[in-house]
């Protein structure tokens, strides 16, 4: 009888582990109180709702929390985010963080590495891939990784929204973004023409 109650007792215990493991999994695909705010603009899975809000899946936690640090503090300007980023006090920052950086994007990007392709016929993809040295640009994969997909502190831009991306250039050249490191972005972006900021910006948008 005590080895029929042992063996029960353990049975009760392993199945009351699956099931908090369970809840465990379960709770952190539950969006936090923090985060509740940004549904709104950038979804329940981070897929963004345009024009609202731009794509948060596939950011990397780094990344986020760094621009929310940005928008507390005035470094990065926009009207809409700034007193939205000013709600996330205490560790608010880090459950959104955590939260957003955890969903991956429902559009796969197979990552083409520098120097498969030598030669390109479309200029964007030269300009993504290999930059043009002769204007001092670097190829825009340099930082934010193959084909885009970005990492730590470089956002992912595989993906995103072209409109969104094409704004935040713009935003480079104008000064209104900053909280690059030396101006790298703003240097970049100002080198470009309205027709390759354009083009750049639906290259990433549609990259597969």
């Amino acid at each position: 009888m005590n080895n029929k109650i042992k063996t029960l007792a353990k049975g009760i215990a392993l199945i009351s582990g699956c099931a908090l493991t369970s809840v465990a999994m379960a709770n952190t695909s539950v969006i936090p109180p923090a985060g509740q705010i940004c549904v709104s603009c950038h979804g329940v899975e981070g897929e963004g709702v345009e024009p609202l809000g731009p794509r948060l899946a596939g950011l990397s936690k780094e990344y986020i929390t760094t621009q929310l640090q940005h928008f507390q503090a005035g470094v990065r300007q926009n009207a809409t985010m700034m007193p939205m980023a000013m709600t996330l006090q205490g560790d608010g920052i880090e459950q959104v963080a955590s939260y957003f950086s955890a969903k991956s994007p429902k559009t796969e990007v197979k990552p083409v590495l520098r120097g498969t392709h030598v030669t390109f016929s479309d200029d964007t993809a030269r300009l993504a891939y290999q930059g043009d040295w002769s204007r001092g640009l670097p190829a825009c994969v340099t930082c934010h990784g193959p084909s885009g997909l970005g990492g730590d502190l470089f956002p992912r831009l595989a993906g995103q929204q072209a409109s969104y991306i094409k704004t935040q250039l713009l935003a480079w050249q104008a000064g209104t973004r900053k909280g690059d490191v030396d101006g790298m972005m703003a240097n970049v972006a100002n080198k470009l023409t309205a027709a390759e900021v354009d083009a750049l910006a639906n290259y990433f948008a549609n990259i597969k």
